[in-house]
């Protein structure tokens, strides 16, 4: 199995170098990976003067999976558009044909008092949301700035998707769903937007293929007002790519903290880049406070999606669950009073959870 390390930016390299630990405990019982690490964000613009360099890429595409920290930072910002570091992201993402991202939230129990939300809403919350990666108004053409006819300056941005490209989305989010619960939320603005008619139409259609899967429809707005109102009454939601950036992120509160929600870009072959889903926070970085355990989670999802090993994923997620269960805590999910330890201990405290598997 070859893995592409590709740390990133801010916390990137703290969070990635204690999943390589769990990557290395492993190895010693056995597994065969194979790792290789290149820079990529803001770190690709410092090596190579690209957030995306050649090599990367070029890395990224011969390996079987891809582990990715976070990217971007403030002394970046003044960088022209197309060498910022999320660019680099965008660009493997598209690069690499991954179209599908997976974002599981899943609140563990000894964490529901983290969560922003009573207990009693968000006790065995278990939902997952199936992004499309790599369209949308990320990706669509035209896109600038210019001055209108008044003498304004303006920016537009083009919201764009294709019959295929939700297709094969949907098709993901009825197949998760059908693994799952058997119900599918699609989630779009069709009482606004045209590109929302025409992904309410295709999903509605592919219904057919998966008469066994539940499939209702909802607008955005208030598909973003139901997760803090009643979030257990999803299972699957799939959704475009902007809608699913915002999405997501809000239900990781629902969780505890972002820190805590792993996720998996797929392609077409089940090849993945795994990440999780908060950024670099350059304010923390290199000050061993950076919650680890989404970069871990999100190892367990490459050994369950990409490897087809979902006994190694299993390991990865007990060993995860016995150290909260222990009580061990980074600052992000511990409540006031409980002892808080850093990446490096929690990173540690996993691995010796693995160790204790045997």
């Amino acid at each position: 199995m070859k893995v592409a390390i590709l740390p990133g930016d801010g916390i990137g390299p703290e969070i990635v170098a204690e999943a390589v630990k769990v990557l290395d405990a492993l190895q010693r019982d056995g597994l065969a990976v194979d790792c290789e690490h290149a820079p990529i964000g803001g770190a690709g613009y410092d090596a190579a003067k690209h957030p995306l360099p050649p090599s990367t890429l070029a890395l990224a595409q011969a390996a079987d999976a891809v582990l990715l920290g976070a990217v971007g930072g403030p002394r970046y910002d003044t960088l022209p558009r197309e060498l910022r570091p999320e660019q680099g992201i965008l660009g493997i993402r598209k690069a690499l044909g991954l179209f599908a991202n997976l974002r599981p939230a899943l609140l563990y129990p000894e964490l529901a008092a983290a969560s922003t939300l009573k207990p009693e809403v968000v006790a065995g919350l278990d939902i997952v949301i199936v992004r499309e990666l790599t369209g949308d108004i990320y990706f669509g053409q035209p896109r600038g700035r210019r001055t209108n006819a008044r003498g304004e300056d303006e920016g537009f941005d083009t919201m764009l998707y294709s019959v295929p490209e939700i297709e094969r989305i949907a098709r993901v989010g009825f197949e998760t769903a059908r693994q799952r619960s058997r119900k599918l939320c699609s989630v779009d603005k069709a009482n606004v937007l045209d590109t929302s008619i025409l992904w309410r139409e295709v999903v509605t259609r592919l219904a057919i293929d998966y008469p066994e899967v539940a499939l209702s429809h909802m607008y955005v707005d208030n598909a973003a007002m139901q997760l803090v109102r009643a979030p257990k009454q999803f299972d699957v939601i799939v959704t475009g790519n902007l809608f699913g950036d915002i999405l997501s992120d809000e239900a990781s509160m629902l969780a505890g903290s972002i820190g805590m929600l792993p996720s998996a870009s797929l392609d077409a072959a089940g090849k993945g880049l795994y990440e999780p889903i908060h950024g670099s926070a350059p304010d923390i970085a290199g000050k061993d406070r950076a919650n680890p355990l989404a970069t871990i989670l999100s190892l367990a999802m490459m050994f369950r999606h990409t490897f087809s090993q979902g006994d190694v994923a299993d390991r990865i997620e007990a060993a995860v669950r016995a150290v909260l269960a222990k009580g061990l805590r980074t600052g992000d999910i511990a409540m006031p009073g409980e002892a808080v330890i850093g990446t490096r201990a929690m990173g540690d405290a996993v691995v010796v959870a693995l160790q204790q598997q045997r």
